[in-house]
């Protein structure tokens, strides 16, 4: 059966392109320093949103047209992986990402949840010896069924911990029987409502002791992949553990998990918790533990997640921009954690959304990597802190002065003259370079 009659396989038609359904910028077979497109940004579809989520929100049902939708249960998580890969093949993206209960429903008991699994797992193996598509990563959900009301591995119910750790060994191992290159692990509601009921040192200790064990598991069973920690700040619980990449690094130093984590940043997260984007993929990335990206944008307007497909050509430059100065993705890739929007229920939707989304990163790369190759920022990152190169600022960089020596250098200035930091001039030279670029493809 077609799920997608009426769409063809996606191509490359470049910027004067007035086909909805072709790239016009992401060029899959452009080399960029090596790389194609396609290898360097590993594109990924997200199963919820694309397959599972049917627009619902608070305030009204569903609006999603799906035609997978006239099955159930067992029957339509068949329909869905067809479906999938019917898409993944046309769209042409290399990875897709999974959670537990996107692949397959719930059954009366973990053990029949399990089986259902095994069944359609069973399935998408068998489309994967047929196609290009990988299991960028996988996760179990642990936060939507009301088993999960207090939290999960943070839960004050060892059931409930107990239960949460049998999710993550099957996925564990479905992840090494899909060649999964790396695991999520998104604490939905570890955190808290009111501390006036919370223990948060043991919460923290038993969310960390969790991560030990499947630390061990994934050992023990010889499942390599890049563990991934995905921060978010609220909603739905008041804090949580995760709240940004910040609080992240200082939670895995702690209790020393920070050699097997590394982060998946998604872009509304960043915003939700009072970062940019590149605020978050920086400072994982100065810390080392840049892993990969869940390629989406919020509404500012909003303070909710509202997983917005990304279009925000300045937001992927400056993305693109870290990613870059990290060396790329690695194991990771750039995941579209991202649904159209409740107006958009058509089910070629889809493949328009995803479009907008890869060809704004596509030109988010091409000027990011112009950026760098120019030195058109670091040149005046360098000359603003040039201070530090020679001097008192060289002697303090290296460690060589102390409290005494720093006042006696203070002591001896007549006067201290700064220069501006010229941030307009800065944010102009980055539109000149996105103009560039659409310049150069007309």
């Amino acid at each position: 059966m077609a799920y997608f009659e009426n769409v063809n396989k996606i191509k490359f038609e470049g910027a004067k392109s007035t086909n909805p359904f072709a790239f016009k910028f992401y060029n899959p077979e452009e080399v960029i320093n090596g790389k194609t497109m396609e290898e360097y940004l590993r594109y990924g579809v997200a199963y919820w949103h694309t397959f599972t989520a049917d627009l619902s929100d608070p305030f009204g049902a569903g609006t999603a047209i799906r035609n997978w939708d006239k099955f159930s249960e067992m029957d339509q998580a068949k329909a869905r992986v067809e479906g999938a890969f019917e898409f993944f093949e046309k769209l042409g993206v290399p990875y897709f990402c999974f959670h537990d209960v996107d692949i397959a429903p719930e059954g009366n008991s973990l053990a029949e949840s399990n089986k259902n699994q095994d069944i359609i797992v069973s399935m998408i193996k068998d489309y994967m010896k047929d196609s290009k598509v990988k299991l960028l990563w996988n996760t179990a959900n642990n936060f939507t069924n009301p088993r999960f009301v207090h939290g999960a591995a943070s839960s004050n119910n060892a059931d409930v911990f107990a239960y949460s750790a049998a999710k993550v060994k099957k996925q564990l191992e479905i992840g090494k029987e899909l060649g999964g290159e790396n695991y999520v692990f998104w604490g939905g509601r570890e955190g808290y409502e009111s501390l006036l009921n919370t223990d948060l040192k043991l919460e923290q200790d038993n969310l960390a002791r969790f991560f030990h064990m499947a630390k061990d598991y994934a050992k023990e069973i010889g499942f390599g992949a890049q563990f991934l920690i995905e921060p978010k700040p609220k909603e739905p619980t008041t804090h949580q553990y995760d709240f940004d990449v910040a609080t992240g690094i200082g939670f895995l130093r702690t209790y020393g998990l920070e050699d097997t984590f590394k982060f998946n940043i998604e872009a509304n997260h960043a915003t939700l918790a009072g970062h940019t984007f590149e605020h978050e993929l920086r400072t994982a990335r100065i810390n080392g533990m840049l892993g990969s990206v869940d390629a989406n944008q919020g509404d500012p307007l909003l303070g909710w997640d509202t997983d917005e497909f990304p279009t925000d050509l300045w937001s992927t430059t400056l993305a693109m921009y870290e990613i870059i100065k990290n060396g790329g993705l690695g194991t990771g890739g750039l995941n579209f954690d991202a649904k159209v929007r409740r107006g958009s229920f058509e089910q070629d939707d889809l493949f328009l959304s995803h479009i907008a989304g890869m060809d704004a990163f596509a030109v988010g790369y091409k000027v990011a990597n112009k950026l760098i190759e120019d030195k058109a920022l670091d040149s005046f990152i360098e000359e603003r802190y040039s201070s530090y190169t020679s001097g008192i600022g060289k002697d303090i960089v290296d460690g060589n002065t102390n409290f005494k020596k720093l006042e006696d250098h203070a002591l001896g200035l007549n006067e201290i003259t700064n220069k501006s930091g010229r941030v307009e001039s800065i944010k102009a030279t980055i539109n000149q370079y996105l103009l560039t670029a659409f310049a150069d493809n007309k």
